[in-house]
């Protein structure tokens, strides 16, 4: 039998908080002593470390002492229910980091965040899933939607996006420069060499990406994230003066 404030020294539960459990019903001590103060044996800590456990997976107190009373309550089914909760949550978490991802990414691409676009991030992210796999079935053969998950996507941190978005970004900033710029050749000559190494065995699929890319109106179908028709215009005539001036 130890006295509450030694309870509250060896579990970090408050002298407070285990009044209020009392208090409620849902952890009672074994006993008092002479002087009122509260006792707890062996059981009512292995019942408090239960608490704290349930209290962790975010269940209620109410929710805590039926599930503790032997009388009450369906153990697996509530802690099922748990379960799908915190899925529900790490999917929004989810979410929320591939937008935040996006913003940070879209800052690194043009320098700057602004309301337009942080609305049409948001709208890449509302619930159009089945219109864009629709989309997609009619553009692309089932070989080639697993393809998909290769392109570089401005809400993903991996290197292969993270050089995209470097590439895309130093293109904008030589646009006034003129397609035929050194340096807008260059940048021309690395997204080339990209989209070889990851789709060169499937050339028809990247011209179907450009295609789809092309237009504004089916990029926001497909899902893609919006690029300005000016920038794709500019990176078209870019490429077709490289391929020009350096055909094998």
């Amino acid at each position: 039998m130890i006295s509450i404030k030694d309870v509250s020294k060896q579990t970090g539960v408050t002298v407070r908080t285990l009044r209020h459990y009392d208090h409620i019903g849902l952890l009672k001590p074994s006993g008092k002593t002479e002087g009122g103060h509260r006792l707890y044996g062996e059981n009512e800590l292995k019942r408090l470390q239960a608490i704290q456990f349930l209290k962790i997976l975010r269940f209620s107190l109410q929710e805590i002492e039926e599930l503790l009373d032997d009388n009450k309550g369906d153990w697996y089914n509530d802690l099922q229910n748990q379960l799908q909760y915190c899925l529900k949550e790490k999917e929004k978490l989810e979410q929320m980091e591939s937008i935040l991802r996006g913003l940070m990414n879209e800052y690194t691409m043009k320098g700057k965040t602004d309301l337009v676009h942080v609305q049409q991030l948001i709208r890449l992210y509302e619930d159009n899933s089945d219109h864009k796999q629709q989309f997609l079935n009619e553009r692309f053969n089932e070989k080639e939607q697993e393809l998909l998950d290769l392109l570089p996507n401005v809400n993903r941190g991996d290197a292969d996006t993270i050089e995209w978005i470097s590439l895309y970004a130093q293109l904008k900033k030589h646009m006034s420069k003129g397609v035929t710029a050194v340096e807008v050749q260059s940048i021309i000559r690395r997204m080339l060499e990209k989209e070889k190494e990851t789709f060169g065995q499937n050339p028809k699929f990247s011209e179907k990406i450009w295609d789809v890319r092309k237009s504004q109106e089916d990029s926001a179908k497909a899902g893609f994230y919006p690029v300005e028709p000016e920038v794709i215009e500019f990176i078209e005539a870019a490429t077709d003066f490289y391929l020009k001036e350096n055909k094998e």
